[in-house]
């Protein structure tokens, strides 16, 4: 049985970064910044979630978002407006 797992986001130079998690759980992977659900990330190829209110909240946020996505703001709208991702309230 796998367990809830709690690591600091690695930024660029793979240092690890202060109030940027990354939380893994049976279901998948989330990112959290601070105390704000960012993105929902399920194992096995499930649709991702993005918070509706919070995803593009500071510009912080968004570099530690598009490091845990691994592709830039633009890509994540793109697929946004695709429905590739899903808007869902995750806080």
């Amino acid at each position: 049985m796998q367990k809830t797992k709690v690591e600091n986001i690695q930024n660029n130079s793979g240092r690890a970064v202060v109030n940027q998690f990354v939380i893994y759980t049976p279901e998948g992977r989330y990112f959290q910044s601070y105390a704000t659900v960012i993105a929902f990330v399920p194992f096995g190829g499930g649709q991702i979630l993005i918070d509706r209110n919070k995803w593009d909240y500071s510009t912080t946020t968004g570099k530690y978002r598009n490091i845990f996505l691994g592709e830039t703001k633009a890509e994540t709208t793109k697929k946004l407006n695709e429905g590739i991702y899903k808007f869902a309230e995750l806080n």
